[in-house]
């Protein structure tokens, strides 16, 4: 297991940045010294005043990400924007860290969100830039996961975000049955979650931080070994998206629900699809679409991520999809965010491939037709 992201929420001035990235170097000091590889050291700001204008928001944004660089951050998140949020794409065309999101509520945020992520899609040949854009349905702050990650507003709070996907990949081979393998997993996150607080709590007091809790998610990394589908498959016995599957990602989902440790997040089941090998590899070979998604995201983690679309995909059709998501949401009381990736110039079926390291190749999904429905 190796810690995805020691995340530091801050207020936005310059001496709280400063504070905040030696806050974040202490925590990763001591987390190496424990035997944990830190990926990634970010920081997540409180969200703009919505009266704020939009040229001293994109200037604040810049200067913040200096900033942030400065004081020894990877990414850099300012939060849903709320009626800034036109002025998102113009953000991530002029920086190269910074995150950003959109809350939706009933009303017109679907239709704003949809445009976002169409005009991101432009930045690049690729569509690379919707990687920094989420929009969220019901996520509270404190979480340390990106994009979704925002201060609450209160004082300086300290969290992990994990990437825990080979527990379940081990667990699933070495357990006797799927009940097994979700005991051994909920054992194991309790007592590494619990670790972690103890190893944490006096840092963070030590800088006058909270510490806001551990985000315990089986997240991935693309390699097989790594693989949340890879476990969910050992798990089910079938290919990802066959019959079986929802009851495999229930299980585990159930296993981290019941584990005791502090939490904060989603501390659930991600399924990115880019950023998971197998996934990855089942969305190439049209095992899965969007529906199965959605119908697993109302027992799992965080909901639609790294979906890689067609870049002809029309608003209208991104806006329906959002709605959905902020549908399951409201219904179920549960965080879910939707982290959608039109490709410019793909369609369905056609390759698609990042020079990235965190993303695996995979192919566009079909986007539901409505005619059909």
């Amino acid at each position: 297991m190796r810690i995805r992201a020691v995340t530091v929420f801050s207020s936005p001035t310059e001496e709280e940045i400063r504070r905040a990235g030696a806050l974040a170097r202490a925590a990763q000091e001591a987390l190496a010294a424990a035997g944990y590889e830190v990926q990634t050291l970010r920081l997540a700001l409180p969200p703009p005043e919505p009266s704020e204008a939009p040229e001293a928001f994109l200037a604040r944004a810049r200067a913040q990400e200096a900033l942030a660089q400065e004081a020894g951050f990877d990414y850099l998140s300012v939060g849903p924007v709320g009626p800034l949020a036109p002025h998102i794409p113009r953000l991530l065309a002029e920086t190269r860290s910074v995150f950003a999101a959109l809350a939706l509520s009933r009303g017109a945020d679907a239709r704003a969100a949809a445009r976002v992520i169409r005009e991101n899609a432009a930045i690049s040949p690729d569509g690379f830039a919707n990687l920094r854009f989420a929009a969220l349905a019901g996520v509270p702050p404190l979480c340390p996961f990106f994009p979704a990650a925002y201060h609450d507003g209160g004082p300086m709070a300290l969290a992990l975000a994990t990437e825990a996907a080979d527990l379940a990949v081990e667990a699933a081979r070495a357990a006797q049955d799927p009940p097994a393998a979700c005991a051994m997993i909920q054992a194991q996150v309790e007592a590494t979650g619990r670790q972690l607080g103890a190893l944490l709590r006096p840092i963070a007091a030590a800088f006058g931080a909270r510490f806001a809790g551990v985000d315990f998610s089986l997240a991935p990394f693309p390699e097989p070994e790594r693989s949340i589908g890879m476990a969910i498959e050992a798990l089910s016995g079938v290919p990802f998206g066959a019959s079986g599957t929802l009851a495999a990602v229930a299980g585990l989902a159930a296993a981290l629900h019941a584990a005791d440790f502090p939490r904060t997040g989603f501390c659930g089941v991600m399924l990115p699809v880019l950023e998971d090998a197998v996934l990855a590899r089942r969305a190439a070979e049209g095992t899965f679409g969007l529906p199965h998604l959605l119908l697993y995201s109302a027992v799992c983690g965080t909901g639609l991520d790294t979906v890689p679309l067609p870049g002809s995909t029309p608003e209208g059709a991104l806006i329906r999809i959002l709605e959905d998501l902020r549908a399951l949401s409201e219904r179920l009381r549960k965080p879910l965010t939707a982290r959608l990736m039109p490709i410019p110039g793909r369609e369905p079926g056609d390759p698609v491939r990042f020079d990235f390291a965190y993303l695996a190749p995979s192919a566009v999904l079909t986007v539901p037709d409505p005619g059909m429905c």
